[in-house]
Parts: C-alpha cells; sequence; structure tokens
C-alpha cells in the first residue's frame, strides 16, 4: 500500500504524433510486479464483482504477477477473458472504478497487469488454439466480426459447434480493427488472434455482406442458427441547418478511412486533417480517437467540444464507490494538443462556396440534482458565438440498427431504441451493441458469453458433449 501508482504510461507526446503506432509505452516485469503488489487481496473484491463484466479474478492474477508467476496469472485470467489482448488495450477499465484502493488512495493498475499477463503468454508460446475433441454437428452462423461476434464464435467453437463468421469487410475485427486507431489497438495483434481462431476451426467469410450478397434467408436455411453481432452501425446526425455543407463527416468514416490506409486497403484518405481547423463535437471515446487522428494528420488545430457540462475534477457523488465514477478523464489523445470546451450548443453550420467554415454556437446552461448528476440545460441569452472550422466531426454516439436490408430480412421486431429482438424459436439470435445498444467493448464480450449459453440451452445441446484440449 505503499506503492505509488505509475502515471507515466505514454510514449512521449512528440515521438507518438509522428506514427500510428500504440500510445502505451513498454512496461517491464519489474513495473507490474510492483503495481501489482498494490492489490490488497480485499475480502470482499469489488472488482471482480462489480467492476468486471467478464468476471475476471483480478486479485488472484495480481497475486500471481506479484509472486512472478506468470504463467499462473496467464492460467487464472484466461479461465474468464478470451480476448484479454484487446480489453486490455481498449477498456476504460471498470474495474479499477471498484477497486477498495480507489476509495482514500489511487486504484490498482489492473488493465495493464492484464496486458503484460497476455503479452507475456504471447511470448513464451502459451497461448494455443483450443479445440473440441468433439463436435455436436451443428453448424452456427455468426454475422459480424466485432468484438461480440469474435467472443460468440469463440464461445460456440469451444462448446463443439461448426462456426462460421461473416463480415462485410476486407478483415475480420469489425469495431477492433475499423473503428478504433491503430494508435490505441495495432491490427497485428487482431490478425494474431484470428490466426488462433482458424486453427481451432472457426472460419471466415469476409468481403460478404448479409443481406446483400448472401440474402439471409439463404443463410437461415444453410445454418442450424444465426447469430447477429452486427453493432450499432447508425451514427446519431447533427440535424441543423447547414448540415449539407460538404466538409461535415461521421467520425467513423474519418477513423475507418485511416485505418483503411494504414492496411493498405485504401491508397488515400476519404477525409485528411491535413492543415485544417478541425472540429470535433462530441465529448466520448470516439471523439477523442478522432482528436488523436486529425493531430496526427497534421491539422492545423483541434477542438473537441460537448454539450453536457464539465465533470467534476474528482468522483461525483452521484456515483459514489464502487459504481464507475462520473468524472473529469484527460485522454492520450487530448494530451497531445486539443482544445476542449463544455456547455457549447451546436445551433447552425456555416459556409462558404458550399464548404463548411464555421459553426455558430451557444452557451448551456446546467440544472444538476442534489448528488451532482447534471439533469436539464437552457440556453444562455446572448451566448451565441463563430467556432471557425474547415472539417467538422460528427462523434455523438450511435442510435441502432437500422430496419432495411438484413433486419427486415429477417423479419426481426426492434425496440424503441433501434434494438434488435432475438427470436429463438426461429433460430435467431442476438449480441453484443445490436441487443443493447453502443457501450464498451468488455460488456460486448460479456453478452456474448452470456448469449453463447442461451444458444446452447435453446438448441437443447448436453453442455458436456465438447471436450477442450490444447493444440
Amino acid at each position: 500500500m505503499n506503492q505509488d501508482r505509475i502515471h507515466d504510461i505514454y510514449r512521449p507526446v512528440p515521438q507518438r504524433i509522428a506514427d500510428f503506432e500504440e500510445v502505451e509505452r513498454h512496461f517491464s516485469g519489474a513495473e507490474i510486479r510492483s503495481q501489482a503488489e498494490r492489490c490488497m487481496h480485499c475480502g470482499i473484491p469489488f472488482c471482480h464483482g462489480s467492476g468486471c463484466p467478464l468476471g475476471n479474478v483480478i486479485p488472484e492474477f495480481n497475486e500471481a504477477v506479484a509472486k512472478g508467476n506468470d504463467n499462473l496469472a496467464y492460467a487464472i485470467l484466461s479461465e474468464t477473458s478470451f480476448f484479454p489482448e484487446f480489453t486490455s488495450r481498449v477498456c476504460p477499465a471498470l474495474c479499477e472504478g471498484s477497486c477498495t484502493h480507489g476509495i482514500d488512495e489511487e486504484p490498482v493498475m489492473i488493465r495493464q497487469c492484464e496486458k503484460y499477463i497476455i503479452e507475456t503468454a504471447f511470448a513464451n508460446h502459451l497461448v494455443k488454439p483450443i479445440i473440441p475433441e468433439k463436435r455436436n454437428g451443428m453448424k452456427i452462423a455468426v454475422v459480424g466480426s466485432g468484438p461480440s461476434g469474435l467472443y460468440m464464435a469463440e464461445a460456440l467453437n469451444r462448446k463443439g459447434f461448426h462456426v462460421t463468421v461473416f463480415e462485410k469487410n476486407h478483415a475480420p475485427g469489425g469495431l477492433l480493427r475499423y473503428g478504433i486507431p491503430d494508435f490505441k489497438l495495432n491490427k497485428k495483434i487482431i490478425d494474431r488472434r484470428i490466426r488462433i481462431m482458424e486453427a481451432e476451426g472457426i472460419h471466415f467469410e469476409t468481403d460478404t455482406e448479409i443481406g446483400k450478397d448472401i440474402s439471409a434467408d439463404y443463410l437461415h436455411s444453410r445454418f442450424d442458427a444465426v447469430v447477429l453481432a452486427i453493432g450499432t452501425p447508425a451514427a446519431r446526425d447533427l440535424k441543423i441547418p447547414g448540415r449539407e455543407l460538404q466538409g461535415i463527416h461521421f467520425a467513423l468514416e474519418f477513423l475507418q478511412g485511416q485505418n483503411r490506409v494504414n492496411a493498405g486497403e485504401l491508397s488515400e484518405l476519404p477525409v485528411n486533417a491535413k492543415n485544417k481547423r478541425v472540429l470535433v463535437i462530441g465529448g466520448g471515446d470516439t471523439g477523442s480517437d478522432c482528436v488523436g487522428t486529425a493531430i496526427r494528420q497534421g491539422a492545423e488545430s483541434v477542438l473537441q467540444i460537448e454539450i453536457m457540462p464539465q465533470p467534476p475534477e474528482k468522483r461525483s457523488p452521484s456515483t459514489p464507490w464502487p459504481m464507475w465514477p462520473y468524472m473529469l478523464r484527460t485522454s492520450s489523445s487530448q494530451k497531445e494538443g486539443c482544445g476542449r470546451r463544455w456547455n457549447v450548443i451546436s445551433k447552425e453550420f456555416l459556409g462558404r462556396d458550399g464548404k463548411v467554415c464555421a459553426l455558430k454556437a451557444a452557451s448551456a446552461k446546467w440544472e444538476f440534482s442534489k448528488d451532482g448528476k447534471p439533469l436539464k440545460f437552457t440556453e444562455i441569452p446572448d451566448s451565441e458565438e463563430i467556432i471557425e472550422a474547415d472539417l467538422v466531426l460528427l462523434a455523438m454516439g450511435f442510435t441502432g440498427v437500422p430496419k432495411e436490408g438484413l433486419v427486415s430480412q429477417l423479419g426481426l421486431e426492434q425496440t424503441s431504441r433501434n434494438t434488435l429482438l432475438a427470436d429463438p424459436a426461429r433460430k435467431i439470435f442476438t449480441t453484443g451493441d445490436c441487443t443493447n445498444g453502443a457501450s464498451l467493448v468488455v460488456r460486448a464480450m460479456a453478452d456474448a458469453k452470456k448469449a453463447a449459453d442461451i444458444l446452447e440451452a435453446q438448441l437443447e445441446i448436453n453442455p458436456s458433449s465438447s471436450i477442450l484440449h490444447n493444440l
């Protein structure tokens, strides 16, 4: 408990903004062991119960790391998490928000411990294909290869199903590959895992969009069950005057373009921030990813605005421990040279020669609950201003799944939030964001873990019919 948390976790700013390599620096084994020693091995580990959606047994793998038993640490972690190399890079570490050490001090560095465990396991050749010795003869189609699709495929394969994953893009990974920037998740990490999954018997069909290249009915007739893991592709728009102007793009259009250029799928950027005044509307992780990407493309300036009020510097009373704390956070991208403003209402896009040149904005005044939770806002009179911008990126979240195409062909019902309702009677299942709405990678994976069990039960498969072994 006398050991301080390490705060120096990134490569120097001038170095990292010159490339798209991962921003986090390498941690030595000694550094990670010293951080694992900070774990207090609580009587009730809230990090495990309240924090981690996957139920990772965190105190136990921390203890193994602290004692230098890296093989045991991997054995413990891999019992609950199929892809820790992903979550240890892109998860906001919900577990750390529930860490007992974080009540009065700073929480344990759990995410970096997890990353050390899985990368050490790969270096020591401990991560091997896991193949069921006995197959149950049933074929499952998983549509979508994002976090929930990959997790679902792995879970079902281990249960003895023959799994085929369909992906409309050129390579598997979904949001992991085409949404999250390379500087947060190097795509070689995805390729490494896909090779293992293929060795396990999972088949990937890429460049194949269900509902267009293959009809949903055809797919449904060829497989014993279909699992939709298609995320929430419909981005939230900002329908204000001037929206039709050139130079206003959705965040994922911008992020995907850079990732595809990095991968060699495109020769030039469809949306380029070079020498432009970039305005990012939306204060979440996707907006932050736009900030880091724009800086690396050579933007003249980057400003990120948010209609919500600025969060408090420390945990808000509205989210007491062990809840995920509502508080101010600054990402690695925002530390690279980005202006940030809160309480900004977007009113109208202004243009010149058909191209956006500014945003007319105003200031919001928020009302708060007694415990500090923002409730509603009003516009402050006479607060209008002009924010100049040559490129506007909309990063305001997602609104669900479009009815057209696949959903319509399968005749699926949707909720009021445009998420999907599974139809187990017709052997159609859903998982991840398309079921629950846009959320975190780790939550999508946790939902897939549960959905795989539901599918197995619905198809009346004996859970003991598959015996796993490592190659």
